[in-house]
């Protein structure tokens, strides 16, 4: 029997979800798909600052786990900037975290107005 799915935690949704060349076309062969928690671990470690450890820690999955995401995300963005293709972000194997707006206590965005934010030390505001 394979071991049991960990959903990752994820804070919150983008608030956008489409990004791409201004004169794109919406064909199959020109988008490149970013799961959410793709997003979330780009996020947490190249926007947040945060280590390996410490996003896998935020995330409740490994961090072996984290650095092949990482990898995977860091290798779309490349696609979609180099290739000129549009970056869709949807799907993946994610929860969002319960404290969503209440600040849950786990470095996590809180949601207001819409927007989801921090202060400058992972804090909610």
């Amino acid at each position: 029997m394979p071991r049991p799915m960990k959903w990752r935690r994820v804070c919150c949704l983008p608030e956008c979800n489409k990004f791409g060349p201004l004169d794109s076309t919406s064909d199959d062969k020109n988008y490149v798909n970013m799961t959410v928690d793709e997003y979330e671990t780009i996020r947490l470690i190249d926007l947040e600052g945060l280590t390996q450890e410490e996003c896998a820690k935020q995330m409740n999955v490994a961090r072996t786990t984290i650095q092949g995401i990482y990898i995977e995300a860091r290798k779309k963005l490349a696609e979609s900037l180099v290739n000129g293709k549009v970056l869709i972000i949807e799907g993946g194997e994610y929860r969002l975290c319960r404290g969503l707006g209440e600040g849950c206590g786990h470095g996590c965005r809180r949601h207001e107005h819409g927007k989801c934010f921090t202060d400058n030390k992972n804090r909610c505001k």
